[in-house]
């Protein structure tokens, strides 16, 4: 068990403490931004006459997930890779 001495240093060490700043990224988070699903969910949505549940990038396609119902059945998910 820690002694009442080692945790008040502890935390007298903390309140004491700075936080310093982190410096920028010299890299963007974001290096796709020009190059987005958009284009390719539409294609799914009007061929397959679903409703986008969602579109992520991967690699250089896109993951498009959509909603198709079904006649008088429950709807089915369909998932679809499509190059950007």
């Amino acid at each position: 068990m820690a002694s009442f001495l080692s945790i008040a240093a502890a935390a007298a060490l903390m309140a004491g403490s700075t936080v310093l700043p982190t410096p920028a990224p010299t890299t963007t988070l974001v290096a796709r931004a020009n190059s987005d699903c958009s284009e390719a969910a539409a294609e799914v949505v009007a061929k397959t006459g679903g409703q986008l549940l969602s579109a992520q990038p991967s690699g250089d396609s896109c993951v498009i997930t959509v909603l198709v119902q079904g006649n008088g059945q429950r709807p089915r998910k369909v998932t679809m890779k499509v190059p950007m």
